[in-house]
């Protein structure tokens, strides 16, 4: 007697029995689906979004440059005041490699929108007093107004940094704040500036001004320097020496760029926890979709008997229904790889950052879907295969 071998299914076959067994419960595949595409959506836009920040970072640095450094007095051995020369900046210059070099002094007064206000009232902002040439090392640029000249540097004029004016609630030239004890007038508004953010919150002012009228000592306090990206570090090897030969020590030489750099690596702590709850969402989708299958098992006890009897093998079976897993984990996660890229544009064009995800993210998340759908699958497709036939046939 010869024995029947079962007919073999071809990969086009599981797929359309797959896909069968999904469109018979619409609703529910949905929900489960939906599980999945929200831990998926949500990686992908944690990720995506993390990627977009890091990338306007990149280009803020390319577009600032990474080699100013910031020269500033430290602490003394005894605990005494330490003070940089007076021309710290010419000092400076005289160092190969050395392009461009600024100061500014802390002038000893505060800055208020009128005489009323008393003068403990700073709200954090400070007085300073500043080289011509400052605008051109930082490479700032003027919201509005004009920056200072040989004759203006002389006047009672100041020009304000952005969060200086928005907080003394300045937005035009023309007025007039108190400084100190006598009225100034506002020249100009400094755009924001990223590298040096002490001066966004600063009022400025001349160095001959400062010193005839507030008491300013001509001692500055900051020293802003640019040099060839090449020869950043030889420079700040030499800084601390060539301003202060005699005590080196008490003067902290500082590259502000690695601020923003500091900050991006702490918004990558931060991204790390969402991406941990986004991997919480997707372990809930292939709850979600194991719980589908089982119960998918469950109800379809009959039709499981049926295919068995006709001669289908327990390997079919399990292929059956583990084909359905992981269609419904794929169509979970193609809906949460669109729905995290929307977001991440949508995030990225409002903040004005340019949209990025990085194509290993979506290659990754999606693999990381077939592989909750495989895992959840397998229980109720060894559960199929291993129901009698006779059994599952006589079940109601």
């Amino acid at each position: 007697m010869t024995s029947l071998a079962p007919a073999p299914l071809r990969p086009r076959d599981v797929a359309r029995v797959g896909a069968a067994g999904l469109r018979a419960r619409t609703s529910r595949v949905v929900m489960s689906a939906l599980g999945i595409a929200i831990g998926i959506a949500t990686m992908i836009s944690v990720i995506g979004i993390s990627a977009s920040g890091q990338e306007q970072l990149l280009r803020q640095l390319d577009q600032l440059g990474t080699n100013l450094l910031r020269v500033e007095p430290g602490k003394a051995l005894m605990g005494d005041p330490v003070k940089l020369h007076p021309d710290a900046a010419l000092m400076v210059r005289r160092i190969s490699g050395v392009t461009d070099a600024s100061v500014t002094g802390t002038v000893d007064a505060s800055v208020r929108r009128t005489d009323r206000i008393p003068k403990e009232d700073t709200g954090g902002l400070t007085v300073q007093a500043t080289s011509l040439d400052l605008l051109s090392t930082l490479d700032g640029r003027m919201g509005t107004g004009r920056w200072f000249d040989e004759a203006i540097a002389r006047q009672p004029a100041v020009v304000l940094g952005s969060v200086a004016a928005q907080r003394l609630g300045v937005g035009r030239t023309g007025v007039q704040v108190w400084v100190g004890d006598r009225w100034f007038a506002v020249t100009g508004i400094l755009a924001s500036m990223p590298l040096a953010p002490e001066i966004d919150r600063a009022a400025l002012i001349g160095f001959p001004v400062a010193q005839e009228r507030l008491g300013f000592d001509g001692h500055p306090t900051t020293v802003y320097e640019r040099s060839s990206e090449e020869s950043v570090e030889q420079v700040a090897g030499m800084l601390a020496r060539t301003v202060s030969p005699e005590r080196p020590y008490e003067i902290a030489v500082s590259r502000p760029s690695d601020a923003l750099v500091a900050r991006a690596a702490a918004a990558d702590t931060f991204t790390s926890l969402l991406l941990g709850l986004g991997a919480v969402a997707l372990l809930v989708g292939g709850v979600g979709v194991a719980n589908t299958m089982v119960i998918s098992v469950l109800e379809r006890r009959k039709e499981i008997g049926l295919r068995r009897a006709l001669g289908a093998t327990r390997g079919q079976i399990r292929i059956q229904f583990l084909t359905e897993s992981l269609l419904l984990s794929a169509l979970g996660g193609v809906a949460g790889l669109a729905l995290g890229g929307l977001v991440t544009t949508g995030y990225a064009l409002w903040q004005g950052w340019p949209p990025t995800v990085p194509a290993w993210v979506l290659a990754g998340a999606f693999a990381a879907t077939l592989a909750v759908g495989a895992i959840a699958g397998i229980y109720p497709a060894i559960r199929a295969s291993h129901l009698p036939p006779t059994v599952a046939l006589a079940s109601s």
